[in-house]
């Protein structure tokens, strides 16, 4: 009963899409299992570059099937524009096909949009993520199962409204919510995808008691857990191993394989510490935005970047068990002359060797660094090609000595084997370890 899961390893954006649609032509199942259109993947592939917010990363494999899993929140309406987009692409309509939405889901509202925008702490994306987790926690929050219960009975939806109006006014929010327009949004998304809407949970325990593959895809970052990370500058859902088959609707015993997806550095999105950030305005932190396109998939804002910090991808391994890590971005690093890894902070005076529970305490924290040789940079075609060779049977054997050596650094640092590395954004350009799980036949994208 195999079920896998990709994981961010780090603060979130490390290439989770690619990986992901690396793996979907070897899984019947693709669900993602939390968070919502705050995530954002991004898959090259040819000419054609996709943006995804809600949509698995495994729709670029026609025979993958698709959830939207219990433990996501959903806006229908980024849903919708999303659906639209595909079937511009592909002529495709999967909805009701092989696209399926857990009926125990949690529907974004307007009103979401709206309470979120009065934040100015965090550095929320503002698309209405925490305030509907925070419903669903309240139990007052809308599922997709209960929506075609709500139709028609206004006086149940004018107490909604009421109740949402007073909480905008709280927070100093002037919009309002409209009994009658919100009675038609819930009508337009029942019309919209009921075809669609399924009781996931038991498909999927039916799929893998028939050996069926699931990918289970995650969504932000390990250290952006709202229980383990960098709190209160998280993001509103369980981001780890843990909540995977619970997001999902089934057991973590079908758990077999865990890859942590992490870049050759670190990037971070929005506010909160990040103890080896690095200027955006000169030398490897400016070469890591610039040479890294470094901008949220889902915001457009810059990230923050940084040398690679093990002290954060310990204790992400220690939250998720990685059974192998992908190392993304690799080829960013190329024409420095040196490369530095983090591997304990100075707080206070004090080496501490794992991350402080505290965001003031990480804010104080010195990274403590070593140093490793650089590599000459190289172009998109020789990456291409040395991937292209690495297929041949040499895997990361194929790499210069000097990355090889950066690599086997971080295995020994994690306890955990890399088995991909990406070299370029497209999905050729990624060399596996020889034998390992992305050792696998890389197409052209057909869709």
């Amino acid at each position: 009963m195999p079920a896998s899961v990709v994981l961010g390893a780090q603060w979130g954006d490390e290439g989770k899409g690619k990986a992901i649609d690396q793996l979907a032509p070897n899984s019947q199942w693709a669900v993602r299992f939390q968070g919502g259109n705050n995530a954002g993947h991004t898959i090259v592939a040819g000419g054609t570059t996709l943006k995804m917010h809600l949509l698995p990363s495994g729709i670029t494999s026609r025979d993958c099937k698709l959830v939207l899993g219990c433990g996501m929140v959903v806006d229908p309406w980024v849903l919708d524009r999303e659906l639209m987009e595909w079937a511009e692409l592909t002529g495709e309509q999967p909805e009701g096909e092989r696209l399926f939405i857990s009926e125990r889901a949690a529907v974004i509202l307007p009103f979401h949009r709206l309470y979120d925008s009065a934040d100015k702490i965090v550095g929320t994306t503002g698309r209405g993520i925490g305030p509907a987790y925070r419903d669903r926690t309240e139990r007052v929050g809308i599922r997709f199962v209960d929506i075609g219960l709500l139709l028609g009975r206004d006086s149940e939806i004018g107490d909604m409204a009421r109740r949402m109006n007073d909480q905008l006014a709280t927070v100093g929010v002037g919009d309002r919510i409209d009994p009658e327009q919100l009675g038609s949004e819930l009508i337009w998304i029942h019309e919209r995808f009921s075809n669609a809407i399924r009781a996931t949970g038991p498909m999927l325990d039916t799929a893998l008691n028939r050996g069926e593959q699931v990918l289970l895809e995650g969504a932000q970052g390990a250290m952006l857990d709202i229980d383990q990370g960098t709190y209160p500058f998280v993001t509103s859902s369980i981001t780890c191993r843990a909540n995977a088959t619970h997001g999902a609707g089934i057991h973590p015993g079908h758990i077999e394989q865990c890859y942590g997806i992490t870049k050759a550095y670190t990037t971070r999105v929005g506010n909160g510490p990040f103890p080896t950030e690095l200027s955006l305005e000169e030398g490897p932190g400016k070469q890591m935005s610039v040479v890294g396109h470094e901008f949220g998939t889902t915001t457009g804002r810059p990230r923050r970047t940084g040398w690679l910090d093990a002290v954060a991808l310990n204790e992400s391994q220690r939250l998720n068990g990685y059974t192998g890590l992908v190392v993304t971005k690799l080829d960013v690093l190329g024409g420095l002359d040196e490369l530095k890894i983090c591997t304990s902070y100075e707080l206070d005076g004090q080496e501490v060797s794992h991350l402080p529970s505290s965001s003031e305490e990480l804010s104080r924290c010195k990274p403590v660094y070593e140093t490793h040789p650089g590599f000459p940079a190289m172009g998109e075609d020789e990456w291409i090609q040395i991937a292209e060779e690495s297929r041949n049977g040499g895997g990361i054997d194929s790499l210069p000595s000097e990355i090889r050596s950066y690599l086997s650094r971080i295995e020994e640092i994690s306890g955990v084997p890399v088995v991909s590395v990406g070299v370029g954004p497209d999905r050729l350009a990624s060399i596996a370890s020889s034998g390992g799980p992305f050792d696998i036949e890389l197409s052209e994208a057909t869709f």
